[in-house]
Parts: structure tokens; C-alpha cells; sequence
């Protein structure tokens, strides 16, 4: 695992320049303090922050092919690189490391750009190649690991793992684009190319990018897709299902166990991480380390089931216990990291669990993301098929009652009387042909919070265009497909796997490796029939009946639970951090002009004043907070870049290529 980073002028107009790239690699340190590199040649630089995983010693990048005209930096894990090499060595291709990137270089020279769909893994990836004068830049399927770019008025186009990376150079600027701040008020996420800084884009997932003196293009080589509903495949009996999902679910794990580090997993108390545990732990001869976060607020606290999952695979289990104060204490941490406004305070104890792994002496932990989305586990696919079936019998009283199975998690809900839960889902009722209605609901209350965010603005030009980047098919799709779709392509790809994986876990030099998005275990549940997957109103009923044996009946029978963490007691306490005083007083919110101060204050004496909050204003607290100090830290007071200084372990590779400049 790595941080990544690059330079490229088309325009042949500056040469590369080595002091850039060292700037642009220290911003990244903490993705890869083990050892860095660097490739200059004329108007391309590329650069890397290396996390030694595999071939501790022998691993550095950049690496070349055979005849050094292809260069590659690369950040990530290819869980499947063992098979590939074989495959490549037996067409006579030659390797002088034992890493998964030298794979991925040499069948880049093999197959081009068409390479990545061979990949089980999760990767950013930049390949600089001498003899076309082209950037090759790639990214995994899902979005696993991020990657940024800008390109400058001057023509240069900049890369880099993170946003600070980028802005680090001098060619970049900070600033904060509104109408991004207002889709992650909307959807949680940004829609995919956004990010939160004006002019500063992420390169898609599923997507790569190539630029030369032509251009810069970008092609789709990956789309998350289900079969048409109208052409449903032959059923399969359920039991052998079963037995096919353990065997795939078995083998991701078994390949992601592949590193020369030692290798932890993270235990929620839940189905999903105890699941993929309990797997490491049946094939594992040694013993295993997982870790969890506990809460002192008890609405929040799983521990008592993380310590009944550890007694029962006989783990050796590390806790680290996040209180309020701890949370609001570290939430500017947070925000440097995420680099994005967020809805929720989640990450924060994520960051903490990081920081202990590695205190542990760990480098790499497997995790349970994905289980919700690809097998059903969320309620809001529940609420989509409550509303459709009362769409079909309005007036039928009992339809709605079912309303109160949903969002357990969410206690105001499960106290509301009957009409009030009526009128809240009811709203839009009869629109089932929306291509947006399974989230319809969720959308229309996260749009009380748009009456904190400055200046006037409507949300239908939002919803038309995520209506009008669906896939093709999308439309032939059964409900539960269309609604998972969404969630996967929003909500998972860009806040779960962003802001609350990849960066909490990279803050701290930590890998963390997803089993349930290999890419054989993704598409073979999109291809499922739904039933297999949401059984009526019961969740994950495939995941429930292929990791039951290996789970007590605690766990494997208890109710989905969200993982979630307090919000507004972690900003408004005795002793709160000065900061929240300070970013939601009235200066600086005028100084960033993001917010209405009024409105802003009316919500911080509603807080004081002891009055009960309900959740979307407390997720309002997280994004007015997250995105205060996202402008302090990044825009009105960003730190002078730092460099890498001359202890740093920095190979640099300078190549002589004579080329006629334009």
C-alpha cells in the first residue's frame, strides 16, 4: 500500500521538476513512511510513499519493465497477482521483484488499458510510458483506493493519492465549490467526478485515464450491473447457493491474507466482520488479532457481542474506547484526512481503531464493507419494498404498519404513532416508476438540512443529473437492484470507502482489505435472485445461512445494527474543543460564507438548551462542522507545503530520453 503521485505536461511546455515531487510525496507520508521514489523524464515525474507489504526489501517503486519504457508507481493490493505472474512468466515475461506491481506493469504491456479488468484488487495505479510520451492512470473497480487530479491553465496535469498532495504544488488552489457541499448534504457524498475543491476531480471508479500532446481521455472499463428482471435466469436450489458463496467468500479471504506482514481483522460485534473472522480464524494455523471500537455512550456501544465473538474464535482482541470528548478531540484530524465535508462522526473512532492497530504492531487488517450493499443488509432496501407494496393498496392500513419494523437503530421512529410514520413515508407514495424512489424518502429529509447552507438553490437539477448517469440498463432492473445500485455507487463507494475506509485507515499506515468486494463475490450476488439476498423483510438471509455454523446464535441471529457514532455531544459538552465555538461563531462563518450564521446559531442554542435533536440535525451538526473546518484547514489557513528532508530514504530515477521538445 502506497501513496501516489505525479506530474505530466502535455504541452512539453516545463520539465518535471524533482522539488515538486517531493513536496507532493511528503504531504503523503503517512500513506507510505517506509521508503520513496521518484521517475523524472523531461515533462513527466512520477513519485511514490511505499507501505511495505510484499517483498519488504525488494519492493521499492518506481519499477520498470525489462527495457525500462514503461514506468509504473502504484498504490494498492492485486489479490490475484500470484496466478498472473505464473501466467506471465510461462509467456516469457521476466520479473526482478516478488511484487504484485511489477505484475500489473508487465500486463499493462500486454494487454494496454484492458489489463485492469484482469485485476482482483483494490488500486490507483500510474504508468508512465517513455516511447508513446503517455500517462496511463487507473483505478479499481469499486473505488477502493482513491485518485485525484487537476489540470492546470498551463496544461500540466497533476495526480496524486490525496487532494493535499495536489495542492501542495504550487500550479493548485483551494477552494471550497458550494454546490458540491450542497450534493453532500443531499446524497452524504459527493457525486463522482465532484470532490469538495472547485477544479480538483476524482478519476471515477471503474474508469482510466490516458493523456499525451493529443489530450486526455477517460474510459469506462467497469460497470456495476444486475441481470434484466424481465429475463430471470433458472432457479437454483438455495442450499447449493450456500455452498458456492462460502467457497468464493472463503477465497477472498485466503488471497487477502497474502502480505509479508502480519495480518489483523477488525470486529464490529456484527454479522459481517464476524463472518469474514471466523473465516481467517478456520483457515488460520496461528493465532488471530482483531479489533474493535467500544463506545462509553451505551446507545452506540457493541462490545458486549465483540467480546462474545473474540471468546468464541479465541482471538487476541484489542479495544480502544472512544468517549465523546475523544471524538470532537480528533475530529480536525478527521477532516484532514477525509478531505470532504461529512455527515457523520463515524470516522473519527475509525481513525482511533487505526492508530491502535498500528500502536499493535500491524500494517494490514481485513474488514466487513460491502456485505450491506451486495447482500441487502441496509433497512432503506426494506423501506423500498414496505412503500411498493403499499403503493399497490394504499389505503390498506396494515401496509403501512410494517413501517415500524424499519430503522430500529433510529428510536424516534420506532416511538412515532402510526399517521406521523404514514405521512412521513408516504410523501411520493405512488411514484414507484422514479428511478430514484427507493431513496426518494431519505433524500427529501436531507433536505431540511439545506436551510443551514447559504444562497438559494434547487434540488431537481441534482436529482436529474444522477437520474441521467445511470447505467443503460438500469431501468430493466428489479427494485432491489436499482435501489442497491445506488447505495453502492454513492453512498459506498464515496463516503464508506473514502472518508471511513481507505483514508481513517491510511491516516495511520494502515491497509485495510475488503473480502466481500472481490470482484468474482460482487458480480456473483448482483447475478443472485433477490430472495436469496432479502427474504421478505429479513436481511442478508444468504450471508445469515452461510456463516451461521460458524457464528454463536448472538451474533448470527441479532437484528442489523448500523455502525454509528454520537454527534452533537461530541462537539457540545463541558470542555468541548474551542475550535467548534470558534468555527460556528458568526465571523467565520461569514469569512467562509458556506452558511447561514442565523440559522447556524438557532441549531447551537436548540443544542445548549438541552432539547432533543433529531437525526437530521445531528447530522447537520457533522457537515456544518466537518465543513468549517474543512475551509480552515485547507483554504483560509493552509500550511506551507512541507518536503522531503535528507534523511528520507529517496531513490530517484532520472531517465536520459532525447526527445524533440515542442
Amino acid at each position: 500500500m502506497c501513496g501516489i503521485a505525479g506530474v505530466f505536461d502535455r504541452t512539453r511546455r516545463t520539465a518535471a521538476d524533482e522539488s515538486d515531487l517531493r513536496r507532493m510525496l511528503a504531504a503523503l507520508r503517512h500513506r507510505g513512511p517506509d521508503e520513496f521514489g521518484v521517475l523524472l523524464d523531461r515533462e513527466a515525474g512520477l513519485g511514490s510513499a511505499r507501505l511495505s507489504i510484499i517483498d519488504l526489501s525488494g519492493g521499492g517503486q518506481p519499477i520498470a519493465n525489462e527495457d525500462e519504457t514503461l514506468w509504473i508507481v502504484f498504490n494498492g493490493e492485486i489479490f490475484n497477482y500470484i496466478e498472473l505472474r505464473a501466467e506471465l512468466e510461462a509467456q516469457g515475461h521476466t520479473f526482478r521483484t516478488r511484487t504484485d506491481t511489477e505484475v500489473v506493469l508487465h500486463l499493462y504491456q500486454r494487454h494496454g488499458p484492458r489489463c485492469l479488468e484482469r485485476l482482483n484488487g483494490q488500486f490507483a495505479i500510474a504508468i508512465w510510458d517513455t516511447r508513446r510520451r503517455r500517462l496511463f492512470l487507473g483505478r479499481d473497480r469499486l473505488g477502493v483506493r482513491p485518485l485525484f487530479y487537476t489540470e492546470t491553465p498551463g496544461g500540466a496535469l497533476l495526480f496524486a493519492s490525496e487532494i493535499k498532495s495536489i495542492l501542495s504544488d504550487r500550479r493548485a488552489r483551494a477552494e471550497i465549490d458550494p454546490e458540491v457541499v450542497r450534493q453532500i448534504f443531499l446524497f452524504w457524498a459527493p457525486t463522482s467526478p465532484h470532490t469538495a475543491f472547485r477544479g480538483i476531480v476524482e478519476l471515477p471508479p471503474g474508469h482510466f485515464l490516458l493523456s499525451d500532446e493529443g489530450g486526455t481521455r477517460i474510459e469506462r472499463y467497469w460497470e456495476n450491473s444486475f441481470p434484466d428482471a424481465s429475463r430471470p435466469a433458472a432457479p437454483r436450489r438455495f442450499e447449493e447457493v450456500v455452498e458456492e458463496f462460502r467457497a468464493l467468500l472463503t477465497d477472498a479471504c485466503r488471497i487477502r491474507l497474502r502480505a509479508d506482514v502480519p495480518v489483523g481483522a477488525y470486529l464490529s460485534g456484527g454479522l459481517d466482520s464476524s463472518a469474514i473472522a471466523a473465516v481467517v480464524r478456520r483457515g488460520a494455523a496461528n493465532r488471530l488479532s482483531t479489533f474493535s471500537i467500544a463506545f462509553d455512550d451505551a446507545q452506540f456501544d457493541e462490545s458486549s457481542f465483540q467480546r462474545e465473538m473474540a471468546a468464541h474464535l479465541g482471538t487476541e482482541h484489542h479495544v480502544v474506547k472512544a468517549t465523546h470528548a475523544d471524538i470532537g478531540r480528533v475530529f480536525p484530524e478527521v477532516v484532514w484526512h477525509a478531505e470532504a465535508p461529512m455527515m457523520r462522526t463515524a470516522p473519527a473512532p475509525m481513525f482511533l481503531l487505526s492508530r491502535l492497530v498500528r500502536e499493535k504492531g500491524f500494517k494490514v487488517v481485513l474488514t466487513g464493507e460491502g456485505a450491506d450493499e451486495f447482500l441487502a443488509g441496509y433497512d432503506i432496501f426494506k423501506e423500498d419494498k414496505v412503500r411498493r407494496f403499499w403503493a399497490r393498496a394504499p389505503l390498506a392500513t396494515g401496509r403501512s404498519a410494517l413501517l415500524k419494523r424499519l430503522y430500529p437503530d433510529i428510536g424516534a421512529l420506532g416511538q412515532s404513532h402510526h399517521e406521523t410514520l404514514a405521512a412521513f413515508f408516504g410523501e411520493g407514495l405512488s411514484d414507484t416508476g422514479s428511478p430514484l424512489y427507493s431513496h426518494a424518502v431519505r433524500w427529501r429529509n436531507n433536505l431540511r438540512t439545506w436551510r443551514f447552507l447559504s444562497g438559494e438553490a434547487a434540488p431537481a437539477p441534482h436529482f436529474d443529473r444522477l437520474a441521467a448517469s445511470l447505467p443503460a440498463g438500469f431501468g430493466g432492473w428489479g427494485p432491489l437492484a436499482r435501489a442497491q445500485h445506488l447505495e453502492i455507487s454513492i453512498f459506498l463507494s464515496h463516503y464508506l470507502l473514502s472518508s471511513q475506509g481507505d483514508r481513517m485507515g491510511m491516516a495511520n499506515s494502515i491497509e485495510g482489505r475488503f473480502p466481500f468486494l472481490d470482484v468474482r463475490l460482487t458480480e456473483f450476488c448482483n447475478r443472485l435472485d433477490p430472495r436469496m439476498k432479502l427474504h421478505g423483510l429479513r436481511e442478508k438471509r444468504l450471508l445469515k445461512a452461510a456463516a451461521g455454523p460458524w457464528l454463536p446464535d448472538i451474533i448470527s441471529r441479532r437484528p442489523k445494527r448500523p455502525y454509528r457514532a454520537p454527534i452533537h455531544r461530541s462537539f457540545f459538552h463541558a470542555g468541548a474543543p474551542e475550535y467548534v465555538r470558534e468555527l460556528l461563531g458568526p465571523r467565520a462563518l461569514g469569512d467562509a460564507g458556506l452558511f447561514r450564521p442565523g440559522a447556524v446559531a438557532q441549531l447551537a442554542r436548540k443544542i445548549e438548551g438541552g432539547a432533543r435533536l433529531g437525526e437530521t440535525d445531528d447530522m447537520a451538526v457533522a457537515g456544518i462542522v466537518s465543513t468549517q473546518l474543512l475551509n480552515h484547514l485547507f483554504v483560509k489557513n493552509a500550511q506551507r507545503p512541507l518536503t522531503l528532508g535528507p534523511k528520507d530514504p529517496v531513490k530517484v530515477f532520472r531517465l536520459n530520453v532525447h526527445h524533440k521538445r515542442g
